[in-house]
């Protein structure tokens, strides 16, 4: 038998390593879409039309927390983050879903990343991301990116393929 004390070992370690691999999942996907958006940026430059504007964003926040907030505001919604440094904070709201919130060099948000892991009945379908569905693969993983250049930023949603699924909804300013 596991004594509570290497349990809860254990358990830390467990959670240190799915921070390290959000995190680098989250700058992973941010480093995609600032690639993207700058390959868009100079398609649209390119050509005579303008790119096509999507409507309005139905996510605009994750539990009140918007791009451009202050970290103090940040706080106030969320609470204390579990892990942090100057730039980015971790916060656990329950055993299934964590959130990361990434800043600029003000301390405003630039980004909310939120995972939802093992039971995903918590996390929001496609549909009330964007208003409407998106096209699952084979093994059931979805990709969808919608930029809202208007309200400058973006909205990215994940869901891998497989019997234990993790969801991603990240949000994240639209660099230029």
């Amino acid at each position: 038998m596991i004594s509570v004390k290497t349990y809860r070992y254990l358990r830390m370690l467990l959670e240190l390593g799915l921070f390290f691999a959000l995190t680098l999942a989250a700058l992973s996907l941010l480093s995609l879409a600032r690639a993207q958006g700058r390959a868009a940026k100079a398609s649209a430059q390119t050509h005579a039309t303008p790119a096509a504007q999507t409507e309005e964003p139905l996510t605009r926040d994750y539990k009140g927390v918007e791009i451009g907030m202050a970290a103090e505001q940040v706080k106030k919604k969320l609470g204390s983050p579990r892990e942090g440094s100057g730039r980015e904070e971790f916060y656990v709201v329950s055993e299934t879903e964590s959130a990361q919130v990434f800043y600029d060099a003000q301390r405003n948000v630039m980004a909310v990343s939120v995972n939802y892991l093992g039971d995903v009945s918590t996390a929001p379908a496609p549909e009330k991301v964007f208003g409407s569905p998106a096209e699952a693969k084979p093994d059931g993983s979805v990709y969808k990116m919608v930029r809202y250049e208007r309200s400058g930023f973006f909205v990215v949603y994940t869901r891998t393929g497989g019997d234990s699924p993790l969801v991603t909804v990240t949000m994240q300013k639209i660099l230029d």
